[in-house]
């Protein structure tokens, strides 16, 4: 068996992502969010010949590795997914395996910045180029700040925050950020969630355009999977599942049609380019308990109908 590489990540739904997939020995599938390789690992074990792709080069250098002992049966791409479909133009795609958001070596490397939990500083960047979350903290206007806190963290205590932030500017590490809103939200020790968690949350989707890259990559996917190729889509917050959600509720016909009371549209829609999704998967309760990042997990399959797509949004 091809092992993973060793960093601390335990792959979310494995089991029921692979089955989802039903490689085929000789097939070629895709695993968009490579991180430790634990999905890769699998599908090579299946039988299927994997491309991985991941925007950290930390997960790159880590998987080679795992490239050397595959017997040629695992390519990694130094890309984001949703370039995929750019990236193997020309190659018949089986299955693609997406589990989105942060991985786990990603938080537990404090230099990486991504953790309220370990001081570090502030960076959060998964492809470490471009702008730092300390880099927009600094410099971005207070309302830019407020919203971001509040869209893509759900933050209903956003303005108050983003107050506290301009008024303690410069902040350059993890702990001063997460103090700060400790302090300005109201913290006990005890409390079952961290204050802080909406916040870092928040920042590290915005400075990886993470909801835009989901929605990038879903669209690739569309494009890139042959006819009765499979899609599996791990998500871990409600943002990201209501993109998936959608979007296959959408490309699958699910889409309603309008308000009873309202005249009939004429609209004439594309035919769907996925069959109706399966229903959601949650984790058991053995494995939320062994993998506390898997409480949060659903899990959206479909299949690829051998529609053609249009490449874009409906």
């Amino acid at each position: 068996m091809i092992a993973a590489t060793k960093a601390p990540h335990i792959p979310v739904l494995l089991e029921e992502v692979v089955a989802a997939l039903a490689i085929t020995p000789g097939e070629t599938h895709v695993d968009g969010t490579f991180g430790a390789g634990g999905y890769s690992a699998e599908m090579i074990e299946a039988g299927a010949k994997v491309h991985g792709f991941d925007q950290d080069p930390d997960a790159i250098a880590a998987g080679q590795t795992m490239v050397a002992a595959s017997d040629g049966k695992l390519e990694l791409h130094h890309a984001l997914y949703s370039d995929m479909a750019e990236v193997l133009v020309g190659i018949d795609i089986d299955g693609i395996a997406l589990d989105i958001g942060v991985s786990s070596m990603q938080i537990d490397q404090a230099e990486r910045g991504f953790s309220f939990q370990k001081d570090g500083p502030l960076d959060m960047r998964m492809a470490q180029d471009g702008g730092t979350a300390a880099d927009f903290l600094n410099e971005a206007e207070e309302e830019e700040i407020a919203n971001v806190i509040y869209r893509y963290g759900e933050e209903r205590r956003s303005r108050r925050i983003a107050n506290a932030i301009v008024q303690a500017r410069p902040l350059t590490r993890t702990s001063e950020l997460a103090k700060l809103v400790r302090k300005t939200v109201g913290h006990k020790p005890g409390d079952k969630k961290d204050p802080a968690t909406r916040t870092f949350q928040a920042l590290r989707i915005y400075i990886n355009r993470e909801l835009g890259e989901l929605e990038d990559g879903l669209v690739a996917a569309e494009k890139l999977l042959r006819p009765g190729g499979r899609l599996a889509v791990v998500t871990f917050h409600s943002l990201e599942d209501r993109i998936v959600k959608n979007f296959l509720r959408d490309r699958s016909g699910q889409k309603s049609s309008g308000s009873r009371h309202l005249p009939q549209s004429n609209e004439i829609r594309p035919a769907p380019t996925f069959h109706k999704p399966a229903k959601a998967v949650r984790p058991a309760g053995a494995e939320q308990a062994l993998n506390p990042r898997a409480r949060s997990a659903t899990l959206r399959t479909a299949v690829r109908t051998e529609a053609p797509c249009d490449g874009g949004s409906r």
